[in-house]
Parts: C-alpha cells; sequence; structure tokens
C-alpha cells in the first residue's frame, strides 16, 4: 500500500549550509589572530593610559566575537518549508481553532483597527463552525464592546461576500483600499454586491467612529470582568440571505477584572484569561494568536499551519507554528529597519533548522496542550484553580456544545466571571508553570524557550503571500520605547536562573541554546562595545596612541589629508 502524500516537505540549501560554515571558520581565524596581537601587546606595554585603553577596546572587541559566535549558530543549518494545503482532510475532521486577539488601549489602538482585524480572523478559510475568535479588551472599554457588536452586524455580509468570490485580502479596511483588489473585473453581478458591501463598510466604520466620538473609554486598570458572546440581530428594514445566517464563527469579547491592588502582568495575563475562558467555551485544540493592529492578509494560514500539525510525524511534539510578522506602513527607506528582517529573513530560518524559532508574540498557532504542563490528579487544583468545569477541560477535546448564546447565558456566565478575576491566579501556577509565563515582560520568547527545553519543537513557515500584516514603528521615539521594552525583557531572560546558555545545553541542542543565548545578551553586551568603539579609536588615533599594527596605522596616516596629519601631529606633541 503507497504512503500518504506529506503535507509539507523541508528544504535545505546545502551550498549556503557549506558558505556559511567556510565563512565562519575563516572569521574565527581572524579573530583567533586579533586576540593574539591584543595579549602580545598588552604584555609589553608598560604605560598606565594605553594598556586602560587597549583593555576596554579588547574587551570590546570579544564581547562582540562572543555575540558573534553565538548568532553563528542561526546560519548552521537553515531551512525553508513548502505546505500542501490541498492533500488536508476534508473539513469535518480538521480540529478547531481558537483566534486570540488582545488589545488595551483604545486611544493607542483604534478601534476602526482592531475591529478589521477581528473581522479578517472572522473570514478566515476555514469551517466556521470549528473557528471560534475571542477578543481580549485588557481596557475595559464600552467603545470596543459596542466596536465588536458592530462588526459582528458587518461580518454577517463581509463573510459571504469573502467566500461567494474568494476574496484573499479579507481585512475589508485593506480590501477597499486598494486600488486593484479585483478578480472579477468582467463579472456586473460581483460589482454591484462589492458596491454594497463597501457601503455597508462606510456605515459600520461611521458607526464606530462615532462611537469613539460620543462614548467613554472607561479607566483600564480598575473595572469588573465583562464577557459577552456577540451575536447579531437585524433591524425590520434589513433583508439577508437565509443560506447565510449560520455562517457565522463564535465571537466572543472578554474584558478581564483589573485591580489597582492586583498584579495583572500585562499581555501574559490578559492571553492566560483567554486560555482558561475559552477552555470553558470552546476548548479548541490549537490556538492563532494575534496583535490586534496584526490582521489576517490571507485566508489560508489556518490550513497551512495545520500541515504540521496534522503530520503524524511531528504532531506529537510540534507546539507552534510560527509565521513572520510583514507591515504595511514601512516605505522603501525603513531607516530604523522596522521590517525586522535579520530576525525573520535569517534567524528565525536558522532556528528552524535545528529545533524551530522562537514563539514571537503574534501571526502563530500553538497547540494548547503544549502549555499546560502534566500533574498528577492530586495536583490539578493547586496548578489551574479550584474551577471543576477547567479541570474536566483539561481531559476533553472540542466541545461545540458549548458555543452558543444560550448555552453561555445559562450555565456558563458565572464561572467564566470567575476564570476571568483578578484573585483567581492566587496560590496556582499559572503564570509560573502553566499557560503564558510572567518571567519576563517578552513573555513570548520566555515561553517559546520554555517549551523548547520541556522538549517540544516548533516550525517556520514563509509563504510567498503574507499572511498577516500590521504596523511597526516608523519613528525614534517608538523605535526606543519598544526596543527598551524589548531589551528588558531579553535582559531579564538572560541574567536569570533560566539563562539559556546554562539553564538550556541539558534540555535541548547546544546550537538552539546559543540561539536563545544572542537572542538574551544581544541587547546587554552590545552596550560597552558600542560606546567604546564608537569614541576610542578616534581619540587614540588623534593623540597617536596606536591600537593597530603599524602598517595598518601608516595606511590610514597617508590616505588622511595634510591639516588631518598636522592636527595630529600636534596633539601628540601637546599630549606627550
Amino acid at each position: 500500500m503507497d504512503s500518504p502524500l506529506p503535507l509539507h516537505v523541508c528544504h535545505v540549501n546545502n551550498l549556503s549550509v557549506i558558505i556559511n560554515r567556510l565563512h565562519a571558520l575563516l572569521h574565527c581565524i581572524a579573530i583567533g589572530f586579533l586576540i593574539y596581537y591584543r595579549a602580545s601587546y598588552l604584555l609589553q606595554e608598560t604605560r598606565a593610559i594605553p594598556i586602560i585603553l587597549w583593555l576596554l577596546v579588547f574587551a570590546s572587541e570579544l564581547l562582540l566575537s562572543f555575540i558573534w559566535l553565538l548568532g553563528r549558530a542561526y546560519l548552521w543549518r537553515p531551512v525553508s518549508r513548502t505546505v500542501f494545503p490541498e492533500r488536508l482532510p476534508e473539513d469535518d475532521k480538521l480540529p478547531a481553532i481558537d483566534v486570540f486577539i488582545c488589545t488595551a488601549d483604545p486611544e493607542k489602538e483604534p478601534a476602526i483597527g482592531v475591529m478589521n482585524t477581528v473581522l479578517s480572523a472572522m473570514a478566515l478559510d476555514y469551517p466556521v463552525d470549528k473557528l471560534h475568535v475571542y477578543l481580549s479588551d485588557d481596557g475595559g472599554s464600552p467603545i470596543t464592546l459596542h466596536g465588536m457588536r458592530e462588526a459582528c452586524r458587518f461580518a454577517k455580509w463581509w463573510l459571504p461576500f469573502c467566500r461567494r468570490y474568494g476574496i484573499k485580502t479579507i481585512c475589508p479596511q485593506a480590501y477597499f483600499s486598494e486600488a486593484d483588489s479585483d478578480d472579477y473585473f468582467g463579472d456586473s453581478e460581483f460589482m454591484v454586491e462589492k458596491k454594497k458591501i463597501k457601503e455597508k463598510y462606510e456605515m459600520f466604520e461611521e458607526h464606530v467612529t462615532k462611537a469613539v466620538e460620543d462614548g467613554e473609554y472607561g479607566n483600564s486598570q480598575n473595572h469588573s470582568t465583562i464577557i459577552e458572546i456577540i451575536q447579531e440581530t437585524f433591524g425590520e428594514s434589513e433583508t439577508i440571505r437565509q443560506a447565510d445566517l449560520v455562517e457565522m464563527p463564535l465571537l466572543v469579547y472578554v474584558s478581564r477584572e483589573k485591580r489597582p491592588e492586583h498584579l495583572h502582568h500585562f499581555k501574559a495575563g490578559a492571553l492566560n484569561v483567554l486560555l482558561r475562558v475559552s477552555g470553558v467555551i470552546s476548548n479548541s485544540p490549537y490556538i492563532l494568536g494575534l496583535d490586534c493592529d496584526m490582521y489576517c492578509n490571507d485566508p489560508t494560514s489556518a490550513r497551512q499551519a495545520m500541515c504540521f500539525h496534522l503530520d503524524p510525524k511531528i504532531s506529537s511534539s510540534l507546539a507552534f507554528v510560527q509565521f513572520p510578522q510583514k507591515f504595511h506602513n514601512i516605505n522603501k527607506y525603513d531607516i530604523y529597519d522596522g521590517r525586522f528582517r535579520s530576525a525573520y529573513c535569517v534567524q528565525w530560518q536558522g532556528m528552524d533548522g535545528l529545533k524551530g524559532p522562537v514563539l514571537s508574540g503574534t501571526g502563530y498557532y500553538i497547540k494548547r496542550e503544549s502549555l499546560y504542563a502534566d500533574f498528577t490528579h492530586t495536583e490539578l487544583k493547586d496548578t489551574f484553580g479550584k474551577s471543576n468545569v477547567l479541570i474536566n477541560s483539561l481531559h476533553q477535546s472540542y466541545k461545540q456544545n458549548n458555543a452558543n448564546g444560550e448555552n453561555f447565558s445559562n450555565v456558563l456566565q458565572e464561572e467564566t466571571g470567575v476564570l476571568a478575576s483578578c484573585s483567581y491566579e492566587h496560590q496556582t501556577k499559572w503564570g509560573e508553570e502553566v499557560g503564558i509565563l510572567y518571567q519576563s515582560v517578552s513573555e513570548d520568547l520566555f515561553t517559546g524557550f520554555i517549551l523548547h527545553c520541556k522538549g517540544w519543537t516548533s516550525t517556520y513557515l514563509t509563504p510567498f503571500r503574507p499572511q498577516f500584516l500590521g504596523t511597526s514603528t516608523t519613528n525614534l521615539n517608538d523605535l526606543l520605547i519598544q526596543g527598551t521594552r524589548w531589551g528588558s525583557g531579553l535582559t531579564d531572560v538572560g541574567l536569570s536562573r533560566f539563562c539559556p546558555l546554562l539553564y538550556g545545553p541539558s534540555r535541548m541542542s547546544l546550537l538552539q541554546s546559543m540561539c536563545y543565548g544572542e537572542l538574551s545578551f544581544f541587547p546587554l553586551l552590545y552596550c560597552l562595545p558600542l560606546w567604546c568603539l564608537a569614541t576610542l579609536p578616534q581619540l587614540c588615533l588623534l593623540n597617536g596612541i596606536s591600537l593597530y599594527p603599524e602598517r595598518f596605522v601608516n595606511t590610514c596616516k597617508r590616505s588622511f589629508p595634510l591639516e588631518v596629519q598636522s592636527m595630529h601631529g600636534e596633539m601628540s606633541r601637546e599630549f606627550g
């Protein structure tokens, strides 16, 4: 009997592997000569000032060499992957997916953009009875809740339109802003339908915008729990196709309780609340994590991810499938590297050839089971809390019978309110051993690191068409704020007891540990070298203090203008 066709194929570029390894070898030899030169000089030099300057430069070069060496692990075995979604089983055999979208501030994260992300997730090409979209509103804003209701009303028109005509740009804001977005130019029926949907979208935008202008934002740090399954109701004058009435994924609004006296753990805390609440409503085995400004740009991402999760050769150990972050608001100059090209074009592909890429905060399909630790029956309540409904859900798969408004309001309203309360995690292991981990503000990297240490793997997929599109930093102020948060989070991991270079090698490969070590120590170990090498060589050169071999220095002098050489001579005489 012939074996079934593979759902995906992994490609290793052997030529690139050879070139990368040869380059690493030659670079190591050059670094070895540099270290020998520095050490020889230090043994010969007796003057105090040159030795101090040389030591600072030498330390900078050693740190840069160490970071560079750690980074060679990315290039050891980079791979790329191809998937075949057409080989997936029938829709009725596909697993269910919960989509988690997080928003926190309706002023910084405009409601209309958040709702477009919600609508794009609802329009994924996946069985609608197995797709559930949860929005976490950490700001507890009535504006966001109103926007969800309006989005649900518009979705009754948008989703059938996308399915009927195979629309690929499933974010309505992006679709209607494209100059060339149609595949049916000669179809008059399509153009009439598109015009009607665009009018509906403009009405939707107007209603949300008006709510933002007239509404109150509420207290984002002190509010009660609000959990609501959003259901559509139509006015008497509205009509809709009968066949489309049930073609709607489950849509759930979740605003957890927040009080000033309780730690809320930012995004990680919100995700853990979504884990618990969704566990007693839909309990899907797989979860798509999205930032509120990272909309679905292609409807096929779920099926592409399932090509890995449903592969019997890797599915048992596969924790998540990571897609790259792509951005629509960056121009061709991109002077601050808002595209993060080194990460998504080099580093993540390199880690994919080892044990898998880092969990990147958005655009990932993760297995729910991987976020739950293994405990004995007697430890369950100490670990997951005292909710019997939640504990029972740990042993059950997708529960379609709970995914409707009537059952939710009658049975689960009180239970989900308890699970989303700010005191539920007290004396449990949520955030420590279960769910998204709280050790660092870079909760995504740390959670992914611990998953890899526990034996889980991950994969990285970069389709030609971006599956998710978002907004990135485009000015220096935002870049510094974002970089400070990320840098502090990464350094927290590097300096903790979970230091990848100490905690990792006994639990995963040395090369994978080196990758995580480079990410964790990069912000810290680049600080001193950048400051030193940006100032000391220039000062030494102007004062006649040699940092490099004399032949190199003489070559530099000959290339200087006469005025610079004259100034160099005067300063050398002045400082002796």
